[in-house]
């Protein structure tokens, strides 16, 4: 991708209101825009990273023998009085009544939806076991949004259901699910902790959460539990065991942020310059930098090494500005692009250089070696 058709727009000043290293490094890379208190546009960079987070979680989701499925933002609220749950959540939940007056909230999670599903699927116990997952919006009311993308009223999140014939099995689910956890944080480049927690408005009889370190006090990424047969009892999610009796479905639920996990990479990845993003996640793998636009054969050279990265599907963004190479030296600082190509007074020596954000190192790569370069860094990452 070009920048001057990509919609990069940095800025040297964070705002006014930021809390946080991660709310103000992903306002002046460009990444999010505030609308209101609590509710964010994700801009190109911001969403690049966002889908990058996204698969790797969809494919240890997937992995895990978890089948994708998308259910709806909007919700009866009589779904959530059948599990006697409405009064818990209260006004956290965003509810209103539809033209035919019937009350409806935007859903804050989906316990609810996914038990109806499965109790009109799930007759026998040939049909168990059964997981679901998703990617999709949440909304909150938040009495208090803060830390930008951390705690915010609308966020994106991964909401998987299990759904076993016995707690045996069910453990079973659960345990598949921690370790798949501790595989999408390590893939994403954080580090993080592992808590017994309190289960809260979700319910159940034990859940542990998964925290990210960083400077937030606020950062759990990942929850998950052991819901035993409470909503299963509350909705009905029954099936016919082998002897012929009706039992209830024994159930877990297990939600990762996903905009969070942004967030909490920032959080623990960053420098005085600005982001430091791994390269499983970052939004460009490399960004190529003209020292000077002017000069015919230099610019020559970066649309050759640039359209030869495109062609081997490496993603890169080529700083076509008309800046100063100071300036596209510390927009790409900021960004937090893994490698920076910088084609300028080696060029009559065949070569180019390249410096690793993350190390500060620079190498001085022949040009027909560059893509060989990146593309061992990449398989080096994994």
């Amino acid at each position: 991708m070009k920048w001057t058709n990509s919609f990069i727009f940095t800025s040297r000043e964070p705002p006014a209101d930021a809390e946080t290293i991660s709310q103000k490094l992903m306002h002046q890379a460009g990444m999010i825009d505030k609308l209101v208190s609590g509710i964010y546009s994700f801009l190109p960079l911001g969403l690049k990273v966002l889908q990058k987070v996204s698969d790797i979680i969809r494919e240890e989701m997937n992995h895990a023998g978890a089948v994708e499925i998308l259910m709806p933002a909007l919700q009866p609220a009589s779904l959530w009085k059948e599990s006697k749950r409405y009064e818990k959540m209260g006004r956290d939940m965003i509810v209103f009544k539809d033209r035919h007056n019937r009350e409806m909230l935007l859903g804050p999670t989906h316990e609810e939806v996914v038990s109806d599903i499965v109790r009109k699927y799930v007759k026998s116990w040939k049909n168990l076991p059964v997981m679901l997952y998703q990617i999709q919006s949440k909304y909150r009311d938040e009495i208090r949004p803060r830390f930008g993308i951390i705690r915010s009223r609308e966020f994106l999140m991964k909401d998987c259901y299990s759904f076993d014939r016995t707690d045996q099995e069910s453990e079973q689910s659960y345990l598949k699910m921690k370790q798949a956890y501790m595989k999408i944080f390590k893939r994403c480049g954080l580090s993080f902790t592992i808590h017994s927690a309190d289960s809260g408005v979700i319910g159940g009889k034990f859940s542990e959460e998964f925290v990210a370190a960083g400077n937030c006090s606020e950062l759990e990424i990942g929850h998950i539990f052991k819901l035993g047969t409470d909503y299963s009892e509350k909705l009905n999610v029954v099936f016919t065991d082998k002897d012929g009796t009706q039992k209830p479905v024994v159930m877990g639920c297990y939600g990762i942020g996903v905009s969070r996990v942004v967030a909490a990479i920032i959080e623990g990845s960053y420098d005085e310059k600005g982001i430091i993003w791994p390269i499983t996640v970052a939004p460009f793998l490399s960004v190529i930098v003209v020292v000077n636009m002017s000069d015919a054969k230099t610019v020559e050279v970066a649309y050759n090494i640039y359209n030869d990265l495109i062609s081997e599907k490496i993603d890169v963004l080529f700083d076509d500005r008309e800046e100063s190479a100071g300036v596209k030296f510390a927009d790409a600082d900021l960004l937090g692009i893994p490698f920076r190509i910088t084609i300028g007074r080696k060029l009559a020596q065949g070569k180019i250089e390249i410096l690793e954000r993350k190390t500060r190192k620079i190498y001085d790569i022949e040009i027909e070696k560059v893509k060989e370069f990146l593309t061992n860094a990449v398989k080096n990452s994994k």
